[in-house]
């Protein structure tokens, strides 16, 4: 018996297509690559064509960090993934456009606040010392800036939060579309609008100027964006939490502070933060209400105060190069401040946060 010859009838594997996702791809490190050789050609060309302003050079090597990741990996991968390449580059260079004046800003900020930024700074105040002359310290602003912001802050987060659990647990019908319409119109309002306000209820009672008065303007500015925050983190908290503590029979406003609230913790308490950040720099409801003090007052309720904005706009004013010097170690203190207050919060908010199983 002959011995039968079999064939293979499979079709010979085809080089991959031109277009095709099967070809070779580009390494992880390629978009390093392509940054480097498009800060390298723009330097280059800024050189070249005796360009003087460092933005051109930028704009110029982020335009050619586009154009070679497009370029080398339509010619070693393929035309689509170019086009994924390019808007992936075009996030790269628009998150770097961003953070260039903030890095610049926090920069020169500490570059010229250290200068006269020590112990004594911290601790002194600026009773008895001419503006124009070197010493004097941030203690008393820093004193109003911390009342200030806490009474706004004990005033319009529980307030804030509160509305906010009723429009999204319980609000329906006209009242509650009324509440979201004035909390959108709060949230635009200019500060020295809500200045005014309080200025002009001062004037009705015969109150004079404090600190307390400049903390209600805060708490004005400050609870809208407590609101709409707090609000957006509730709606992110799944129904089917809540649908199973009631399902318990446990009741709904226990339901909402066991179950919701922990649920939401962290980004309540990061709305909060924004809200205080906001409000840490305002400068025009101080000058209107509480108007300013060269002496240490630890009682927000009697008298003038001053604050750490209001401390930069004055030193500024003077016009010295002490003033300058000091208006920028306020500004540097103001910025560690708001920074300090962030990271307390955000360890709040994982110390509180709900466990997690396996």
């Amino acid at each position: 018996m002959s011995n039968a010859v079999v064939q293979d009838t499979r079709p010979a594997p085809s080089a991959p297509r031109k277009g095709s996702l099967s070809r070779r791809g580009l390494p992880r490190w390629a978009t390093a690559a392509f940054g480097a050789a498009g800060l390298a050609l723009g330097c280059g060309t800024g050189l070249v064509f005796g360009l003087d302003s460092k933005v051109q050079w930028g704009l110029l090597s982020a335009l050619l960090f586009v154009l070679v990741s497009y370029v080398v990996t339509a010619a070693v991968e393929n035309k689509r993934q170019a086009k994924d390449r390019v808007a992936t580059s075009l996030v790269w260079v628009c998150f770097l456009l961003a953070l260039v004046p903030l890095l610049s800003l926090l920069w020169t900020t500490i570059k010229r606040g250290t200068k006269v930024l020590d112990g004594d700074f911290m601790t002194h105040s600026m009773a008895g010392v001419p503006g124009f002359e070197k010493g004097g310290g941030v203690y008393h602003a820093l004193i109003g800036t911390l009342e200030q912001v806490g009474i706004a802050t004990l005033i319009s987060a529980p307030i804030g939060l509160l509305t906010a659990v009723y429009l999204v647990e319980y609000g329906k019908g006209a009242l509650a579309k009324a509440v979201t319409f004035f909390v959108d119109v709060m949230t635009g309002i200019p500060s020295i609008v809500a200045g005014l306000f309080i200025l002009t209820l001062m004037l009705m009672f015969e109150l004079k100027p404090s600190g307390f008065m400049g903390s209600l303007a805060l708490a004005i500015l400050m609870m809208p964006v407590v609101v709409r925050s707090t609000e957006e983190m509730l709606k992110l908290v799944p129904n089917e939490l809540r649908e199973a503590s009631l399902a318990l029979g446990v009741p709904k406003w226990r339901t909402i502070l066991k179950v919701v609230l922990p649920t939401a913790i962290g980004g309540i308490t990061t709305g909060v933060m924004l809200a205080i950040a906001r409000i840490a720099g305002e400068t025009a409801p101080i000058m209107l209400l509480v108007f300013g003090s060269q002496l240490i007052n630890t009682n927000p309720f009697d008298g003038a105060q001053s604050s750490l904005p209001f401390y930069i706009w004055e030193q500024f004013r003077v016009g010295s190069d002490a003033s300058y010097d000091r208006a920028w170690a306020g500004a540097l203190v103001l910025i560690a401040f708001v920074m300090i207050l962030n990271l307390v919060a955000r360890g709040i908010a994982r110390w509180k946060a709900p466990k997690t199983g396996r």
